[in-house]
């Protein structure tokens, strides 16, 4: 399953993201800008804001998460969210012989499922070694030949042969990776993802992420979620019906 840490966030963001908004509607220069700004005043700020709709100041607050036990399937959904910060597990620089992989839980209550599923994952697992260990006999007899250490080369064949034995491995197959987002994006990732629509995993990673940014900073993301947290569903004919759960879930 999905795990999430959140390893860093901009310190005092609340207050912070109410000096911005600020300097936007007072007379406040930048030397006197945090002065007086009590958790009432913050408060107050953030309460305008958001009955606004006004999120350019929340731009300057940015929270960055560890996220780990994840496919390259939901790399390949989360990324998608471009204003955002991505440092992500190599496969053509780490070896993934006898790779972890995510197991989709409709698969995992199935035994049948399960069954065929984990003999794919071994099948894909022998066809990784096979090519990775043709592929570095190939590129060490060839680097030998031009003269370069044996040792050397026998390091260098190895990198070279993930470049491409990785093109075998499975959607599913687990990765790792820091993502760092700014309030604003954040407000829009959960907004889609963590909606009863969105895919299983992104789902519980947009979940998990939900938890600890409010638990970090509870005015920015008092009231932050899918839309229909607090006002109707934006999914119109697709919705799920199943409103009042979702709200209770995450409330």
């Amino acid at each position: 399953m999905p795990h999430v840490e959140l390893l860093a966030y901009t310190p005092d963001a609340d207050k912070l993201v109410a000096a911005a908004a600020k300097l936007c509607y007072a007379k406040s220069d930048i030397e006197t800008l945090m002065q007086n700004l009590t958790p009432e005043k913050v408060e107050s700020f953030l309460s305008m804001l958001s009955d606004l709709g006004h999120e350019s100041p929340v731009e300057h607050a940015s929270y960055t998460f560890g996220i780990e036990g994840v496919s390259r399937t939901l790399l390949a959904q989360i990324t998608r969210h471009r204003i955002a910060s991505f440092s992500v597990q190599s496969q053509r620089y780490v070896e993934k012989s006898g790779f972890e992989f995510v197991i989709p839980p409709e698969i995992e209550a199935i035994p049948e499922a399960k069954e065929e599923y984990l003999a794919a994952m071994e099948e894909d697992r022998r066809h990784y070694d096979r090519l990775r260990s043709i592929l570095a006999a190939s590129h060490e007899k060839r680097l030998i030949g031009e003269g370069m250490d044996p040792v050397e080369a026998a390091k260098k064949a190895g990198k070279l042969a993930n470049e491409d034995a990785r093109f075998v491995l499975p959607g599913s197959c687990e990765t790792r990776m820091i993502m760092t987002m700014n309030v604003r994006s954040l407000y829009n990732f959960f907004k889609l993802r963590c909606c009863n629509r969105a895919q299983w995993e992104i789902r519980e990673v947009a979940c998990q992420m939900l938890k600890l940014v409010r638990e970090a900073s509870p005015l920015l993301f008092g009231h932050a979620g899918p839309a229909c947290l607090y006002g109707p569903c934006a999914e119109g004919a697709y919705t799920c019906g199943k409103m009042k759960e979702v709200r209770e879930k995450l409330r």
